[in-house]
């Protein structure tokens, strides 16, 4: 039974915490990182992973001689995207299995060693523990899991152990949210000790989850962080509140120094936690000529959003209404009718690719309305055929876009691989703040492409039209 904790002013909450840290640690975390000469390898559940980092790789394969390679290169960190929120359970406990045993096999070839982050969802949606536990069985034992799914771009706070969505200027517990209520991955509580006991079915208790207070955080800087982590029962789980950028950074330097005395960690958090591990700076957003094709183009931009949550919609009609792109709706009744779905991507395709080489901007998006099956499965797969049309209109066109936009997480990870063929892209930065810019590799169907990656739970009402704008500089 869900127990609700109350929302909180985010001002005021925040403003009776203790100061954050004063050290500026990237030096020391940059440091500490080369001292542990190992690769970070985050297994992204959906592409939206990188929405902190830039000038890193991501591949979407994880056979052996992938993995292997991207080993072998010694660049710090590079992303896999694995998509198995797609899935269903058993699917993505076999990923887990597979990737895990592929990247096992890899680092011994190559005698290179990797530190795992799980990246998942800042709001609490996705495989968790079938993932964990699949990778502890196969690259561990660890010695503990963090779980830490604060993410600073897209309000998403934990404090006292409860974690927080930011709505304006409202903390409101996680539960409490539409997210919470997701046909896949529903939940009821926000406290994550309780939420742990709630997805290990009470295999774990929430009295042996162990957590790190923000008290702990800024009040003893990353030496007490190490310590509390070197003191955690073997195989915990430990939740860890973080409210803002420099309480990442603590834990982040405080993890590496654990491990350096030879602590193994495995991380499941969200992706702040990844950037502030690898003491990446911040970096200022794409601008308009950064994103400038480097021949001129002239054919449209196109904009394909499958996300249904309410806040993607309202960014849908307010790009529509303030931008005027030519509008082609899927109706997702007629694409779940198999008397009526190929017909419909057939006329779609052909009005899209027309548009496009006319040089109008297009935004293709399904019918707002949320169709759920009778039961988590059956609501994945509603899901994934609604993705599988979205992949055939991008797969079918004629036409290459000036610039790809993918709204939502399973559909921009769907058109990166089976839409536009993607092996291999490189993170060039984010256009907004949560929102990443992939240049696709060569292999791709669209070389060079600018593709951006945005999230279906990230940013305001305009943020969607402002990422189109700086596709249109005046």
């Amino acid at each position: 039974m869900s127990v609700f904790a109350p929302r909180l002013s985010k001002a005021a909450a925040f403003a009776a915490l203790p100061p954050v840290w004063a050290e500026e640690l990237q030096p020391r975390v940059l440091a500490a990182a080369r001292a542990s000469d190992r690769t970070v390898v985050v297994l992204d559940d959906d592409p939206t992973g990188t929405q902190t980092v830039y000038d890193l790789p991501v591949v979407t394969r994880w056979d052996r001689s992938t993995l292997r390679d991207e080993l072998a290169r010694g660049l710090p960190c590079f992303f896999i995207l694995t998509n198995s929120r797609s899935l269903p359970t058993d699917g993505a406990r076999a990923l887990a299995r597979e990737l895990a045993e592929n990247l096992r096999s890899a680092s011994a070839l190559t005698g290179r060693s990797f530190t795992l982050i799980s990246r998942g969802d800042s709001t609490l949606r996705g495989h968790f523990p079938q993932e964990t536990d699949m990778l502890d069985e196969v690259c561990g034992p660890f010695d503990a899991t963090v779980l830490a799914p604060y993410f600073e771009a897209g309000g998403r706070y934990t404090l006292g152990g409860i974690h927080y969505v930011a709505e304006g200027e409202v903390l409101v517990p996680a539960a409490a949210t539409a997210f919470a209520r997701d046909p896949a991955f529903g939940y009821e509580q926000s406290d994550l000790r309780k939420w742990v006991q709630e997805k290990t079915e009470g295999r774990i208790r929430a009295s042996a989850v162990r957590s790190l207070s923000v008290e702990v955080l800024r009040g003893g800087g990353p030496e007490a962080v190490t310590a509390a982590l070197l003191a955690l029962p073997r195989g915990s789980v430990c939740a860890v509140d973080l409210c803002a950028p420099r309480d990442a950074e603590v834990l982040a330097a405080a993890t590496l120094a654990a491990e350096l005395t030879g602590k193994k960690y495995l991380y499941r958090t969200a992706a702040s936690f990844v950037s502030a591990r690898l003491g990446l700076a911040p970096r200022p957003l794409l601008t308009a000529s950064d994103l400038a094709e480097a021949e001129t183009v002239r054919t449209g931009g196109l904009v394909v959003v499958g996300s249904h949550v309410p806040k993607t919609t309202a960014q849908l009609e307010e790009l529509i209404a303030k931008h005027a792109p030519k509008t082609v709706e899927l109706d997702v009744a007629q694409l779940l009718d198999p008397a009526k779905r190929n017909d419909l991507l057939r006329g779609a395709i052909e009005t899209v690719s027309t548009l496009l080489a006319a040089g109008e901007d297009v935004a293709v998006y399904t019918s707002r309305g949320l169709h759920t099956g009778g039961n988590a499965a059956a609501s994945l797969d509603i899901g994934q055929r609604v993705s599988d049309a979205l992949v055939s209109v991008v797969r079918g066109l004629t036409v290459r876009p000036r610039f790809l936009i993918a709204k939502g997480g399973i559909t921009s990870s769907d058109l990166a691989t089976r839409g536009l063929d993607v092996v291999r892209a490189w993170v060039r930065g984010q256009i907004l703040p949560g929102v990443p810019v992939w240049q696709l590799g060569q292999e791709t169907r669209y070389p060079g492409l600018n593709y951006v990656v945005f999230p279906g739970n990230v940013g305001d009402t305009g943020a969607l039209a402002a990422a189109f704008a700086k596709f249109h500089p005046s």
